[in-house]
């Protein structure tokens, strides 16, 4: 099922909270995160609608206050509609034009447009609903256009003639205009189905995807599939922190509303291939949405993967921020290599089954990190100068012709360096070359041409800079574009931005290279000078929750062997920046990035993309089972003297947070930092032993087996 269409009740509304509670649909909450984003509020954007899994329709409230960027904030704004299709970082669709026609008595036929590339979506209302189902008729219809500052009027057209049209604006427009209909019900069972390919299509998905009008079955359907997605986790409900498990089902529930699955919807070309949308963007969810679906749901992770693999087909290059079948534009660097380079790792040897082309994947990979787009400000990457340079300079015209933004030239090394790393790796194995296996992981290494060594902030020396072509350095305030910059540079994406960096300060990104973390540490100036710069960027407020660049850091102290100094500082995190609440998501939750991470801290995990192994931690359940559709197995995490009074920011002096010893199905792990992939999912019994004892944790550290690094 494609889930292009749905039932509702026009203005009644359901919640999955309102399900059974034995059912883990009822352990979510579809309101954390919907506070205003406006005044410093936490704006996280979570949809309160009606969806299923990587559903195109995402039924939801209008409201008519910015910012709203799901359709819905929790305040006292106005309704001003449901509209069809909602994601997180997308406000609703009727925002351009709006043209319908009332057909067949009782069907009604509008398309939208909208944005900067004027995408067109079909939509097919029905309202002829068997009498069994819901006795109602049509009594009138026609169009409607009403502006707060005048009289309202109306204007009733022919029924198979009635258009309107108005020009797209940014904020809630005071002209509202849509389809008058008048029921003789007080209550109305519509039908409708989206498309964007034609109002047949539409009309054919409604018809399709719901064909009898049995509101109690499509309910109960929508139900089943999420439970079947929750479940993929599960956890003794009872037995556990109600808080702790209310944020853990809500965080899946949210990591798997997007990316969309619009097989059959591509307007653009013909393939047998699956076909998603709404990477908004790669840059996003890279770090830990993709590495959650590779855990608890790999035919659907394998679809999303095979749908970058056929962008580059069409293309020439892998796809980074598509919303709404339209490109958007590139943040940092071309992030959905990691993706398909943690595919590769993961699953390479059930490419058959899981329907994707390895060939394809990594030519994909290649191109990518090869090939210079003409704009690569909304696809690839600027190569010509990567390649020249191993770096991105600073005021450096690009002597092909190509263009795109020449801002956020050191996050960018940074970032193409990370995704070199990700053909490295895939090339390794798939047995490629020994050519392109050195070739991409020294490039890999660029990372270390923007380090400058002289830099001093805070009494701490050698931070990430931009750089000319010349080879001298561009200074920019380490503290530039942090949470307590002092100035307020600009680090957004526009020409304004001229400290190097995107959405983030050099304190911050300095430590963003997660395949190299030994040589940043021997940059930084040694393990205990290492430490000592985390806690201080902790402590002096350059931490941002809300980050992307920031996800990783409380698990940065696993590089010099002391996890216990993680545990703690993962529960600091947690438990300071996440809630329950609507106020409860620190920021955007950037197409579930903020979900998986929370989800991921909760289980005591975090991935460590392109690789096979899992940092672990200090669970913040005493047990948990994952279910892998694939393999066909359960692994269940036992956490063995699990203390549930260290669920607070700030454990008492010998709560049992630090890992003293791991089994997996009964045999020592060869680390207490890391897991094996394999392990995670292969099914069995892992045993996380945990202790008070934190003298001692720091001295056994990983036990002699710190993550994978490659270092310079």
């Amino acid at each position: 099922m494609r889930h292009h269409a749905t039932l509702v009740f026009v203005l009644a509304a359901t919640s999955l909270k309102a399900q059974a509670a034995t059912n883990f649909t009822s352990l979510v909450n579809l309101f954390i995160g919907t506070a205003s984003g406006a005044n410093g509020g936490s704006g996280g954007n979570g949809f309160p609608g009606a969806a299923i899994p990587h559903a195109m329709v995402k039924v939801g409230i209008d409201v008519d206050t910015a910012p709203r960027q799901a359709g819905y904030i929790s305040d006292n704004s106005s309704i001003t509609g449901i509209s069809l299709m909602h994601d997180e970082d997308l406000s609703r669709e009727a925002a351009y034009l709006l043209i319908g026609r009332l057909v067949k008595s009782k069907r009604l036929e509008p398309f939208f447009s909208y944005g900067t590339d004027n995408y067109t979506a079909h939509a097919c209302y029905d309202f002829n609903s068997p009498a069994s189902q819901n006795n109602q008729s049509i009594v009138t219809s026609g169009t409607f256009q009403s502006n707060p500052s005048s009289s309202t009027s109306i204007t009733i057209l022919p029924s198979n003639n009635a258009s309107l049209s108005f020009p797209f604006s940014s904020s809630p427009a005071s002209t509202q205009a849509g389809a008058l209909i008048s029921f003789n019900s007080p209550v109305v069972l519509a039908r409708f189905g989206v498309s964007f390919i034609s109002p047949a299509q539409a009309c054919s998905n409604a018809e399709e995807e719901v064909s009898d009008w049995d509101w109690n079955k499509v309910q109960g359907a929508s139900a089943s599939k999420w439970e079947d997605v929750l479940s993929r986790v599960m956890v003794d409900a009872p037995k556990e922190d109600p808080n702790v498990v209310e944020l853990l089902y809500s965080s899946l529930y949210r990591a798997s509303l997007v990316p969309a699955n619009l097989t059959g919807e591509n307007p653009y070309w013909e393939s047998p291939y699956p076909f998603y949308d709404a990477f908004f963007c790669s840059w996003d969810v890279f770090r830990t949405v993709h590495p959650l679906l590779s855990i608890t749901s790999p035919f659907e992770w394998a679809e999303i993967v095979s749908a970058y693999v056929d962008g580059w087909r069409h293309t020439g290059y892998i796809p980074e921020c598509r919303a709404n079948t339209k490109n958007g534009y590139v943040q940092g660097g071309s992030d959905g290599m990691p993706i398909l380079g943690d595919f590769a790792q993961k699953y390479a040897k059930d490419a058959e089954t899981l329907a994707v082309s390895m060939g394809d994947l990594y030519q994909a990979l290649v191109d990518t990190a090869t090939n210079t787009p003409p704009d690569w400000y909304r696809v690839g990457r600027q190569n010509t100068a990567w390649t020249m340079f191993n770096y991105i300079p600073t005021a450096w015209v690009d002597p092909s012709g190509a263009t795109g933004l020449p801002t956020r030239e050191a996050s960018r090394t940074l970032e193409y360096a990370v995704n070199d790393f990700a053909v490295r790796q895939a090339a390794i194995t798939l047995n490629k070359s020994v050519e392109d296996i050195y070739t991409f992981g020294n490039r890999s290494m660029g990372f270390v041409n923007v380090w400058d060594p002289n830099v001093t902030s805070d009494g701490f020396t050698g931070f990430a800079q931009r750089r000319f072509a010349n080879g001298t350095f561009a200074f920019s305030p380490p503290d530039a574009c942090s949470p307590i910059d002092p100035v307020g540079h600009s680090c957004a994406r526009g020409t304004d931005n001229n400290v190097g960096f995107y959405e983030s300060s050099s304190w911050e990104y300095s430590f963003f290279v997660p395949h190299s973390m030994a040589t940043i540490i021997r940059l930084m100036g040694g393990n205990d000078t290492f430490i000592q710069r985390v806690d201080h960027y902790f402590f002096k407020g350059y931490f941002l929750a809300g980050n992307e660049p920031s996800f990783a850091i409380p698990w940065a102290y696993h590089y010099v062997s002391r996890p216990d100094l993680s545990a703690l500082r993962v529960r600091n995190v947690t438990f300071t920046n996440f809630n329950t609440g609507i106020g409860g998501i620190p920021g955007n939750d950037d197409s579930g990035a903020m979900a998986a991470l929370l989800a991921f801290h909760l289980l005591g995990l975090y991935p460590t993309p392109f690789s096979s192994q899992i940092l672990v931690g200090s669970p913040m359940v005493s047990s948990y089972t994952i279910r892998n559709q694939l393999r066909g197995t359960r692994t269940k995490v036992t956490v063995e003297g699990f203390d549930r009074s260290s669920l607070v920011a700030k454990p008492r002096n010998g709560s049992r947070v630090f890992v003293k010893n791991i089994t997996v199905n009964g045999h020592q792990n060869p680390s207490l930092c890391w897991l094996a992939f394999e392990d995670l999912i292969g099914g069995g019994e892992i045993v996380i032993q945990v202790d008070g004892d934190a003298s001692a944790a720091a001295a056994r550290g990983c036990g002699g087996n710190e993550p994978m690094s490659l270092e310079a």
